[in-house]
């Protein structure tokens, strides 16, 4: 199941990890785990691709999920480069099919995704991120 790592690359210390993308509805809903807390273990495959801002770790889930936390969808995730905790997500209306990326205008950075899968037909989404991030 997926996993970010941060790797100090002068020492080749792991940083933080985390489970990257909730745990998939045929695991979470599976009758013989009914009862059991499975916490979130992230999801079969590879990462599409991270992007890494000045404070932040962006990255998409690869499958679409259903939450007590959001209806179905996949949502886009960043992590706080330092600490690996998630900060904050959005949730995108397909899976993550491109790596995201950044730019920015007039002083204000913006991400962008590239989004498809299953009936959703693709298309580009774009998200502005607080300051410094």
């Amino acid at each position: 199941y997926a996993t970010i790592s941060a790797i100090n690359l002068d020492k080749g210390d792991i940083v933080w990890q985390v489970a990257h993308g909730d745990t998939p509805d045929n695991i979470r809903n599976n009758p013989a785990l009914k009862g059991i807390d499975v916490p979130r273990t992230g999801q079969a495959g590879f990462n599409i691709g991270t992007l890494v801002t000045k404070h932040l770790v962006i990255a998409g889930d690869g499958q679409m999920t259903t939450t007590p936390d959001h209806p179905r969808g996949a949502p886009l995730r960043a992590y706080d480069q330092a600490t690996g905790k998630e900060v904050g997500n959005v949730l995108l209306p397909a899976p993550q099919s491109g790596s995201p990326m950044t730019y920015m205008v007039n002083g204000k950075q913006y991400i962008i995704v590239a989004v498809s899968g299953g009936n959703y037909s693709g298309e580009y989404i774009a998200y502005t991120l607080p300051d410094n991030s």
